[in-house]
């Protein structure tokens, strides 16, 4: 039997990033984050990243940094190329 999805939130602002639904984090470093949701990828592309928190338990995520771009999924299309 396969778990229900669990609701996730991605807010960006002021310089923050923070994500519910949070599985696990597969990769960090200053230029990249990649997160594990509900069996998806989530990856975020930018400069500066540096973890503020992260809950495995409550699955909230948050760090600081300048987002360049947004994908989520395989094959999916960052959010910066929607808006070129």
């Amino acid at each position: 039997m396969q778990k229900p999805a669990v609701p996730s939130v991605l807010t960006i602002g002021e310089g923050k990033i923070s994500v519910t639904g949070v599985a696990s984090v597969e990769t960090f470093t200053d230029r990249a984050i990649v997160l594990l949701i509900n069996g998806r990828r989530l990856k975020i592309d930018g400069a500066k990243f540096r973890v503020l928190s992260f809950s495995e338990g409550s699955g909230a995520f948050s760090a600081a940094g300048e987002v360049s771009n947004v994908r989520f999924g395989a094959g999916a299309k960052g959010i910066a190329a929607i808006f070129r």
